[in-house]
């Protein structure tokens, strides 16, 4: 069965006994700050429109009877209808999946589609369970979800540890009720009306990302060095973009480990090692050595792209980090204890709500070709998705000189007055 695998970790490293969602809610409210947002408006814009919390009972095929929590929580509606992914892991829970809907909020309107934010959440192993269990999951946890998603309404799409074969039941089983309808989810298969470019999206996205923003901080792409901290389908993608574009990929890794070697790494060849053995450890070259995700992050590189786990960097390692410029993968790879530390050593970081938005972006694009039924070849998915991240770093770049922040916060407050004239429009929602 093809899936995608999971990374390393779904949930974020805690610190000071905050929350997934109150850590999320602390970037916003420092952004809310440099508005001047009253009370009222910030309670608005943090709210989640809808909490959904499900159970999925399961009989597996050795005959276990497993009862599973799902959720979907759907964060904000005013620019349009909801977006975001669904993962299946053991520690999802619902405080992770609020603070993932939010950053979806923020992100898409970051790079400006007409969209709002929304996450789902199954807590379940998909390596302990079969295809047939899987499919049998997904689609009991699409008929909890029909009467409150919808093309309209809220599009889920894949995350970690589903993929084009989950959304694929999912279409399958909403149009059960609802009639032939491919639009409600994407990241679909092609022959179901996904996109081309779908799988590359946020990768390529992100090298879109570090390309427009990497002369402004002094780095030359081409003879520059980079670490990738995950070697997932995001960090493999980024990768080989960064590689083909005369970046030397020194170090990458996995749950597992990772390698280094001086002058630079094959990114299609390291693939092909994980294909075969499951892991970047297994792969072998002259100069190759083993490091863990560590002394990883602490590499003397330009560009890290943490594409892992949330809160990767934290205030424990971040001032070990001795890269240029973080572009940020995964979803909020780094905590804002960390955020601190690293504007004060002067780190440049492309937070997540930009720098890894090329896989939203394309799964509108995916969804405007559902609704029009014409689909789009992928040298335009491939050149809309470079238009859109090159404008959003420009939008992104001229609000924070005008308020002279860093790029997080800039991010922020560009989402956030964004969402906010949406909301006033239409009258707070």
């Amino acid at each position: 069965m093809a899936r995608d695998v999971p990374e390393p970790a779904a949930t974020f490293h805690l610190e000071d006994g905050i929350t997934p969602f109150e850590a999320v809610n602390l970037l916003f409210r420092g952004a809310a700050d440099r508005l001047g947002l009253g009370e009222g408006e910030r309670i608005a814009l943090q709210t989640p429109y809808r909490d959904l919390m499900v159970k999925i009972p399961l009989r597996t095929e050795d005959g276990r009877i497993l009862t599973i929590r799902g959720y979907r929580v759907q964060h904000d509606n005013s620019r349009g209808p909801m977006k975001g992914g669904i993962r299946y892991h053991p520690e999802a829970d619902l405080e992770e999946v609020r603070a993932l809907a939010s950053l979806m909020t923020w992100k898409t309107a970051v790079v400006d589609l007409p969209y709002g934010g929304a996450k789902g959440g199954v807590q379940c192993d998909p390596r302990e369970l079969s295809a047939l269990d899987l499919e049998r999951l997904t689609r009991r946890f699409t008929q909890r979800l029909e009467g409150f998603i919808g093309t309209h309404e809220d599009i889920p799409g894949p995350d970690m540890g589903t993929g084009a074969e989950v959304m694929a039941w999912m279409v399958d089983e909403y149009s059960k009720f609802h009639g032939h309808t491919p639009a409600v989810v994407t990241g679909k298969p092609v022959p179901l009306g996904g996109s081309y470019g779908r799988e590359s999206a946020t990768g390529r996205g992100l090298f879109f990302a570090v390309e427009r923003s990497a002369p402004d901080f002094g780095i030359d792409l081409a003879s520059s060095t980079v670490a990738v901290q995950g070697f997932g389908n995001v960090g493999y993608w980024a990768a080989r973009f960064l590689a083909e574009a005369g970046a030397r990929i020194v170090a990458v890794s996995d749950v597992r480990g990772g390698i280094h070697r001086a002058d630079g790494l094959d990114p299609d060849a390291v693939q092909e090692t994980v294909r075969r053995e499951g892991s970047v450890v297994a792969f072998e070259a002259d100069g190759v050595r083993q490091v863990d995700n560590e002394e990883l992050l602490a590499l003397e590189v330009d560009v890290l792209v943490p594409a892992a786990l949330g809160g990767a960097i934290h205030k424990g390692n971040a001032g070990d980090v001795r890269a240029r410029l973080i572009a940020e993968g995964a979803n909020h790879p780094t905590t804002p204890a960390a955020d601190e530390i690293l504007r004060g050593r002067d780190v440049v970081v492309l937070p997540d709500i930009f720098a890894n938005a090329g896989g939203v972006t394309v799964s509108y694009f995916e969804w405007v070709q559902n609704l029009q039924q014409f689909r789009w070849d992928g040298e335009r998915v491939d050149r809309e998705l470079a238009q859109t991240m090159r404008r959003a770093y420009e939008d992104l770049r001229r609000v924070t000189e005008e308020h002279e922040t860093d790029l997080r916060t800039g991010a922020f407050i560009l989402a956030i007055e964004r969402v906010l004239q949406a909301s006033r429009l239409r009258g707070l929602r």
